[in-house]
């Protein structure tokens, strides 16, 4: 079985456990399937809105595919978030990356 495959194992046995589901959108993304890997990103976002780790990587896969308003959007999301859960190193990293976004 591929490596695709078996995340998508993994979120099929956990689906409540948003880090097979994480592992799957990185894999998708690893591998260039940046489509793929927003999609997942997306289902990350709705289903576990808490989940900090997700708000960079999809921002980071919205830039990727040129979608860079959107991606400032997520990264405010992730920021608020990640301040609302105490993570202090995650809002760090997202703030960076919101301001690369900004238009020199």
């Amino acid at each position: 079985m591929d490596r695709i495959g078996t995340f998508k194992s993994f979120v099929a046995r956990s689906p409540a456990d948003p880090f097979p589901r994480y592992g799957l959108a990185m894999e998708h993304k690893g591998q260039g399937q940046l489509d793929e890997a927003w999609t997942v990103f997306a289902e990350l976002l709705a289903q576990f809105p808490d989940y900090v780790p997700t708000y960079l990587m999809a921002g980071a896969t919205l830039v990727a595919l040129g979608r860079r308003d959107e991606a400032a959007d997520i990264y405010r999301k992730g920021i608020e978030v990640a301040g609302r859960v105490r993570d202090t190193h995650a809002r760090g990293e997202l703030e960076t990356a919101l301001a690369e976004l900004a238009p020199a």
